[in-house]
């Protein structure tokens, strides 16, 4: 049989038109080096693809653009909804101040302007682009270490907000009283807080997971976004939404300005009701080791000068009208995709559990 020539096989394999995730690039590859006749030509095919002697870092320098993605549902105060200003639309928040700094460092360390792409896209997707090589990080308000099939095989960078965690809300006075009495008999047991009650979860998120896994004789509601498990709570007569969990610091942030008919749970002493405690990072590809200690390298830094408490300060505490934050430092991103951000979506019953 015939041996075919390299040049060839490669050519063939270059017009493939499926989209081909990284690793399964370099396994095809490796099953090209078989056909390959020659160190050299050898090496001209790899660096097509994946250039031997560049980084991540490298990379990002030499096209002179960083591929950021952000969840396309407000997590207030860390992503607001975009708006559209003079410069087209534009969208703002703590993480995309983040995502600003990482961009300026990254203009420093190249040399040259490195421009943030924003990819505002479902939460759940978010996870699955960047592993298909097409984002080099996102942040979106997402604690390191949640366990979950689905989050294998990334990295995350240092945090760079502290005192995340899953907290709750409720509406009905009935529904808290019910939960303060339980917390008052057992405060230890926060799984059974919540039993027999109609909950109300963003898909994908570690709230949807810890729901999952931990909290059983309940009714799960499932929903597309926040706003979505709003309007679900006001329209469902039938199947009423008792309480909603989510991060605590974007449940407290929303009930202190947009939600005030709703209330965020505490403990018997005033302080947070928290499901789980976590922090909030920079997610990367696992491979992606130089810009990890990059990233981690910018938020020390940001820490050590003292922005990163006021980036807290500003965003979570002080008041203030994000269209106006929007338009003089918010960042720009594809506006094919506009509408798409302004549908929140919808919910779906996940029945008795």
């Amino acid at each position: 049989m015939a041996i075919p020539d390299g040049r060839e096989v490669l050519r063939l394999f270059m017009r493939c038109p499926s989209r081909l995730t990284y690793h399964t690039l370099r396994f095809t590859l490796l099953a090209c080096l078989f056909f390959l006749p020659g160190c050299g030509l050898l090496i001209d095919a790899v660096e097509l693809i994946y250039p031997l002697t560049s980084n991540e870092l490298d990379r990002i320098c030499q096209r002179r653009q960083v591929q950021v993605g952000m969840a396309v549902e407000p997590f207030r105060p860390f992503v607001f909804p975009a708006i559209w200003t003079d410069e087209g639309a534009r969208v703002t928040g703590l993480d995309v101040e983040l995502v600003r700094a990482v961009s300026d460092a990254l203009t420093s360390h190249c040399g040259t302007p490195v421009v943030p792409a924003l990819h505002l896209v479902r939460f759940r997707d978010l996870f699955l682009l960047l592993n298909e090589g097409q984002l080099d990080f996102f942040v979106s308000a997402v604690g390191a270490g949640v366990p979950a099939s689905g989050r294998a095989g990334f990295a995350y960078s240092n945090p760079y907000f502290f005192h995340g965690g899953i907290g709750v809300i409720a509406k009905r006075p009935d529904v808290i009283e019910q939960i303060q009495a339980r917390l008052k008999a057992d405060g230890s047991s926060r799984e059974k807080l919540l039993d027999g009650l109609s909950l109300a979860v963003q898909d994908s998120t570690a709230a949807h997971l810890y729901a999952d896994a931990n909290l059983k004789s309940l009714r799960l509601v499932v929903c597309d976004s926040l706003p979505a498990a709003f309007e679900q709570a006001e329209a469902s007569a039938n199947q009423p939404v008792d309480v909603i969990i989510g991060e605590h610091p974007v449940l407290e942030f929303m009930v202190k300005t947009t939600r005030r008919d709703w209330r965020l749970l505490t403990r018997e002493d005033g302080k947070p009701l928290r499901f789980t405690q976590s922090d909030y990072t920079v997610v990367l590809a696992e491979e992606s080791y130089k810009l990890r200690w990059f990233i981690n390298k910018v938020i020390f830094q940001l820490s050590e000068s003292g922005r990163l408490q006021s980036m807290r300060q500003r965003w979570i505490d002080d008041s203030y009208a994000y269209p106006r934050r929007a338009s003089s430092e918010g960042l720009p991103f594809d506006v094919a995709k506009m509408v798409a951000h302004y549908d929140q979506g919808t919910c779906r019953g996940g029945g008795s559990r």
